[in-house]
């Protein structure tokens, strides 16, 4: 069942009591990898557990859908070209969870990109305990969906 999370904003990928932080440096120029990040419809395409993704409100919200039922109405709350694109989740079918950012920092690495993600949570106890062993699993997605885009990227 769905339902509604605390809106929180940007500020809470600092404060959250969960924070799970991956990085990585892919070949892609800065501009390229934010136009694939800002691209919603097109991360089913790079990103393996993503399996549906749509715009909303104008392209101020994301409506994303993942391999095992997850389920999550977003708001873009920063998309600021070339360095940052963050999003707040305000709606989902995840059990316990009561707030959510997701970050993505990109920051210059030679001719490529420094790939920061920061995943931003808190909910109740039960759920902060069910995220400490997710964390490893989201580490190989990222590392699988940034690969994934990088190939992508140097493809076109």
């Amino acid at each position: 069942m769905a339902h509604r999370l605390r809106p929180v904003g940007l500020d809470f990928v600092g404060i959250a009591p969960v924070r799970h932080v991956c990085v990585r440096e892919i070949s892609a120029p800065v501009e390229a990898v934010f136009r694939a990040l800002a691209d919603v419809p097109g991360w089913a395409d790079w990103f393996p557990q993503v399996t549906a993704a749509r715009a909303i409100d104008d392209g101020k919200g994301r409506d994303i859908r993942l391999m095992g039922g997850a389920r999550f109405r977003e708001a873009v709350i920063a998309a600021r070209e070339p360095e940052v694109y963050a999003y707040r989740v305000d709606v989902t079918n995840v059990p316990g969870a009561r707030a959510i950012v997701e970050e993505w920092r990109l920051a210059p690495a030679g001719t490529g990109t420094r790939v920061r993600w920061t995943f931003a949570t808190d909910g109740t106890a039960a759920y902060r305990l069910a995220m400490k062993p997710v964390r490893a699993a989201q580490a190989k997605a990222f590392r699988d969906a940034v690969t994934a885009l990088e190939r992508r990227l140097a493809a076109a």
